[in-house]
């Protein structure tokens, strides 16, 4: 498969990062890029050296891949996704801190642009997710918009990589029988398209009651499910997000504590929706 991109700047998160970059990467067959993005007039030398002693702390555990990095200027949402787009990336892995740290690491506080912006899926990481753990569980929210079912086929690409199970979670936004009829539909689309790929999975269905929107029925159910990645589109219909709140997916990467893997829509018709 294409590279695996990294964004790294020091932070623990963006170091979990790489760790976690280096144990999908070995299971692809895929190259690492690293991205560090300076600031103007900020000298090479010190960054290249301790970039060079990390990689090198870290070599032994490359199988037959590459851990490369590459230093760039400018926004680091805009580079990182500029670099992941050169490379024809399989897969951009940002790490933060969450709400607290993203005011201290520039990934974190770049996080939401990152995955506006991102033509290629983006991985986001927090430094207090237990990596110790399997990925077991992947948790994928299935709703009545019409990009929804996009984020399956990457999905089942990591249960397949690393044997995971998926739980399909359909979402009832609406007590209307025609918008439920469409989460069944969309569901059922998506459990043929897993079992033609051999993709263990559950499908479990729930309504989103009134004092609580997608996001808090997703994570709750995930937390319950012990679940260690979570499988989101950046976009979502307008009924499920909350304006205090923000958009689905940064309500997503600010309170979850699991892994969020985001798929930007495209207008691209797959077998997924046969």
């Amino acid at each position: 498969m294409n590279r695996v991109v990294v964004g790294f700047d020091f932070s623990a998160g963006s170091a979990y990062a790489v760790d976690l970059a280096i144990d999908i990467a070995n299971r692809w067959l895929s190259d690492i890029r690293l991205v560090y993005v300076k600031e103007k007039n900020e000298d090479e030398g010190p960054i290249r050296a301790e970039i060079e002693r990390r990689n090198a702390g870290v070599a032994h555990l490359l199988k037959n891949i590459k851990l490369e990095y590459v230093l760039r200027e400018g926004n680091p949402a805009d580079e990182l996704c500029a670099q992941a787009k050169e490379d024809n990336a399989a897969l951009l892995i940002v790490g933060t801190h969450g709400m607290s740290g993203m005011k201290k690491s520039l990934l974190g506080r770049n996080s939401y642009r990152t995955i506006e912006q991102s033509t290629v899926p983006v991985l986001i990481v927090r430094e207090d997710f237990n990596f110790n753990k399997a990925l077991e569980t992947i948790v994928v929210p299935i709703d009545s918009s019409d990009d929804t079912r996009q984020k399956v086929a990457y999905a089942a690409t990591f249960a397949k990589t690393f044997g995971s199970t998926i739980h399909l979670l359909g979402l009832y936004t609406s007590t209307t029988p025609d918008i439920r009829l469409i989460v069944d539909n969309y569901v059922k689309m998506v459990e043929r398209y897993l079992d033609k790929n051999e993709v263990k999975y559950i499908t479990e269905k729930l309504p989103v009651e009134k004092n609580k929107n997608v996001t808090l029925t997703t994570l709750e159910y995930a937390e319950k499910h012990n679940a260690d990645m979570i499988a989101i589109m950046t976009e979502q219909e307008s009924a499920l997000t909350s304006l205090l709140l923000g958009t689905y997916a940064q309500q997503m990467i600010n309170l979850s504590n699991i892994p969020v893997l985001t798929v930007r829509p495209i207008s691209v018709v797959t077998d997924i929706n046969s």
